[in-house]
């Protein structure tokens, strides 16, 4: 394989992969023009989604096979339920959004087909299709808050939704996509072959499918 693994499921899926980064949602991020009541409803689902998030770790712990990569996985729930869940908290506290409401609000539907996706390509799969079935979120928000960052079309003065941008922008989380993809190659190389890629590339299609649906659930919810 002469790319990374995370570039080579990228490019099999490329239309997909299009649609996920470059939505209206996300343009609507980039210029401000997104209603604030999808961004609030985004906001709430992402916190059920960032739970959810934490439980596939939990997965992965199980399907690790030895001491590192369970060490690895416990880091990763740490973050998670930490240090990324006070983050999330307290932004949307600047949204109007308390904890206690996102903590009583409902699944949305897609949040459900979603999440549980992940989960059961982690139950039936190893811990390989399991980070292939969570690359599509930890990568794809970082290649949105660098495009953004980068591009002319993007307005940041006055803009309600330039910290969100600034944060998946940030070296910190670049960082994070980073070591994602070294985490990728290294698990394909121990537990894969060219044979697995087609099975591999599926999981990666469906997950960024769902990324869009996510996207596209912040729009309907005006």
């Amino acid at each position: 394989m002469e790319k990374n693994l995370f570039a080579s499921l990228r490019d099999a899926c490329i239309e997909e992969w299009g649609a996920y980064i470059d939505h209206p949602f996300v343009r609507g991020i980039a210029d401000g023009t997104l209603p604030e009541t999808s961004f609030r409803h985004y906001l709430i689902q992402d916190y059920l989604f960032l739970i959810q998030f934490a439980r596939a770790y939990g997965l992965a712990v199980y399907k690790s096979q030895n001491l590192d990569e369970i060490r690895e996985a416990a880091e990763s729930i740490r973050v998670i339920s930490d240090v990324e869940m006070r983050l999330h908290v307290d932004f949307c506290r600047d949204w109007g959004v308390k904890e206690e409401d996102m903590q009583c609000a409902d699944e949305a539907e897609d949040t459900m087909a979603y999440t549980r996706y992940v989960l059961e390509r982690g139950l039936s799969g190893d811990l390989l299709d399991l980070h292939v079935a969570l690359a599509p979120c930890m990568f794809g928000y970082a290649v949105i808050g660098k495009n953004l960052m980068a591009s002319p079309d993007t307005i940041l003065s006055d803009n309600p939704y330039r910290p969100w941008i600034e944060m998946y922008a940030s070296d910190e989380y670049q960082e994070v996509m980073v070591s994602g993809s070294k985490k990728l190659d290294k698990l394909f190389e121990s537990r894969a072959g060219e044979g697995r890629m087609p099975d591999l590339i599926k999981t990666f299609r469906q997950a960024t499918r769902l990324e869009i649906r996510f996207w596209q659930m912040g729009m309907d919810a005006i």
